[in-house]
């Protein structure tokens, strides 16, 4: 059995869901081959590594309709989040400063008709605007929890759920931030991943 097949008994999605991410895994081969989207030696895991790691976020802010996605690369978690949040009226924001990954998002969106929007710009000029806006807010492999809080501030403030994917350093990295602030992190663990974990960050105030 293919690892696509294998994935694909643990996801807990429609059949319109389903084949929409099919159609993602197949661009993200096809485009792979010229672009680099994705780091070559996640190719043969592409549903454990990207799309159902990305998934798991969704059933974390089960309420959550509009969400933020900073630093959304090929799209991952905010395409698949958008992907299978559709059918429960989520709407996601893709933040990416790459063109080339912007052109990719914005193919993908118009192949499944996913509810996002790609903003192709430096993520320090789109967060004011979802500021007191969005109900999520997600980055996975794109900076420090230190850099991330230091971006989302203004959002985690107003109310927005922070979703950051982390691997083993965790533990580091939230003692490092708590230096600068004082939050609530809920440490989660990662169906795919034994050492990853996931924060869910709230109610963030800074020690300045």
């Amino acid at each position: 059995m293919s690892a696509t097949a294998s994935s694909h008994r643990d996801l807990n999605v429609s059949r319109e869901t389903r084949e929409k991410l099919e159609l993602l895994e197949r661009e993200l081969r096809r485009w792979q081959a010229i672009k680099n989207l994705v780091g070559p030696a996640t190719l043969d895991h592409i549903w454990d590594r990207h799309i159902v790691d990305s998934l798991q976020l969704l059933e974390l802010a089960p309420e959550a309709r509009t969400w933020i996605d900073l630093g959304s690369g090929a799209g991952f978690p905010g395409l698949v989040l958008a992907i299978a949040g559709q059918e429960r009226g989520l709407k996601v924001h893709l933040v990416e400063s790459n063109s080339r990954k912007c052109a990719f998002l914005r193919q993908i969106v118009r192949l499944t008709g996913a509810s996002a929007t790609v903003h192709e710009a430096r993520l320090e000029t789109v967060i004011p605007g979802f500021v007191g806006k969005a109900d999520v807010v997600s980055a996975r492999a794109l900076a420090s929890l230190t850099q991330l809080l230091e971006w989302t501030e203004p959002m985690l403030k107003t109310g927005t759920i922070g979703l950051f994917p982390k691997g083993r350093e965790v533990e580091s990295e939230l003692t490092e931030a708590r230096k600068k602030w004082t939050f609530k992190a809920d440490i989660l663990p990662s169906r795919t991943d034994s050492e990853a974990r996931i924060l869910r960050i709230t109610s963030i105030e800074s020690h300045s």
